[in-house]
Order: C-alpha cells, then sequence, then structure tokens
C-alpha cells in the first residue's frame, strides 16, 4: 500500500524532480458575477489561490488570468509566499484550492 503523501516525499528528497515552484496567491480586487463552483458576493474581496508556477512572474499572472476566466478582477496588491504544495505538481503550470474572502 502507497501513502498518498510520497510524492512530497519523493519531491523533498530528490527521488523526483519538477521544473514548477509551489506558491501560494493572495490577491486583491473585486468581484462580479462568479462562475459556477465557485462563491462570493459582489464587491470587494481577497482571492486566494494555490499555485505550480516557473517562477513568481507567471503565479501572479495566473491569479489575474484565472480571476478573469471565474469573474475575479484583481485591482490591487498581490502577495505570493513559497508554500508547501497540498496537491502534487502536473505536467503543466495550475492552480487549485480557489477561495474568495469579501471585505469592506
Amino acid at each position: 500500500m502507497t501513502n498518498s503523501n510520497d510524492w512530497k516525499l519523493k519531491l523533498r528528497y530528490g527521488k523526483e524532480t519538477t521544473l514548477y515552484t509551489h506558491y501560494t496567491v493572495l490577491a486583491e480586487g473585486v468581484c462580479g458575477e462568479i462562475k459556477e463552483g465557485f462563491s462570493c458576493p459582489k464587491g470587494n474581496a481577497i482571492m486566494g489561490i494555490k499555485v505550480w508556477a516557473t517562477d513568481i512572474d507567471e503565479s501572479s499572472d495566473m491569479v489575474i488570468s484565472i480571476g478573469n476566466q471565474i469573474g475575479f478582477e484583481v485591482t490591487g496588491e498581490i502577495q505570493i509566499y513559497s508554500t508547501e504544495p497540498e496537491e502534487p505538481p502536473r505536467e503543466n503550470p495550475h492552480g487549485y484550492d480557489i477561495q474568495f474572502t469579501p471585505f469592506d
């Protein structure tokens, strides 16, 4: 039986490699008509997303692009943190665990 977190250990100890770095990105913006599957009232919000990206610049591009696709416009500061992943890397850069926090 294989542990579901084996990929983390393999990455950590160099048994597997990836071209990508894992980041958590927080972006200030405005929610409009949010696509089905996501939830946020219209107005100011922080969008949080976890991404596997080639570099820090790509991670900010991803939050803007993905946000636009689901009805969120980045209008303010973007904060990027190198973090431990919760999902393994894939063949291409990708984002997951998108969350919104509304504010006044």
